[in-house]
């Protein structure tokens, strides 16, 4: 704490992060439909009393009503077959889904910084290209996420603590089968060596976290996150 911070840090701006861009259309950034809820989607979107794919022979946009459907016919898919899931069976997929590498920079891009009023990312502590996932070929074993940070300076007291601050954050949001490893990116701090071994030690993990004041520091450095 008594090592002098970076008074003028490199700031990234919010708006060059990378994000993940929408692959359907209509759907959100980083939102998944069900099957149940697409299906729901594509029948209120059919209701739509014009369609401009459908073209007159002068070359005006003629409106199409769509083919009503009959009160017999909506008993077979009523509105509550559509809405209706199995909330244990939604997060059994969640768990049981792959996480890619732009998740998990979502997931601790907004972790603020301990010594500026900033983000992570916005520091450039933490990287979309230094993050790793090696994905276990069954769901029952485990598999690794591999993250590397970059102090702003060689010398910060911090870094030991913006590590836990990511492994706190990932342990809580992420399924067990997941082991975390966060490494001080090479040649980018002194104590590198050291630094790493704090980092990836089970007892010393699990020690710090028992430390009222230090887990204070890092709620805050957590109340930022999205």
């Amino acid at each position: 704490m008594s090592d002098p911070i970076n008074a003028n840090p490199t700031i990234v701006d919010v708006s060059s992060l990378p994000t993940r861009l929408s692959q359907q259309s209509g759907q959100q950034v980083g939102f998944k439909y069900s099957d149940k809820q697409h299906e729901l989607v594509d029948k209120i979107t059919s209701l739509s009393l014009l369609s401009l794919k459908n073209k007159a022979s002068n070359g005006v946009v003629s409106s199409v009503v769509p083919e009503l459907v009959s009160d017999v016919d909506m008993e077979s898919s009523t509105d509550e077959e559509l809405l209706e899931y199995d909330d244990d069976d939604e997060v059994e997929d969640d768990d049981n889904e792959n996480i890619d590498e732009q998740e998990i920079f979502d997931l601790i891009s907004s972790i603020s910084d301990p010594e500026h009023p900033l983000t992570l990312a916005q520091l450039a502590v933490v990287n979309l290209p230094d993050i790793s996932i090696n994905n276990a070929s069954s769901k029952q074993e485990i598999s690794e996420i591999l993250i590397k940070i970059t102090p702003t300076i060689t010398h910060c007291s911090l870094a030991t603590l913006i590590g836990l601050g990511i492994r706190v954050r990932l342990e809580r949001c992420l399924p067990s089968r997941y082991r975390i490893k966060i490494l001080i990116k090479e040649g980018t701090h002194q104590s590198e060596n050291q630094v790493n071994k704090q980092l990836n030690d089970k007892e010393r993990v699990a020690a710090a976290c028992e430390n009222d004041q230090l887990l204070g520091v890092i709620s805050q450095m957590l109340s930022s996150c999205k």
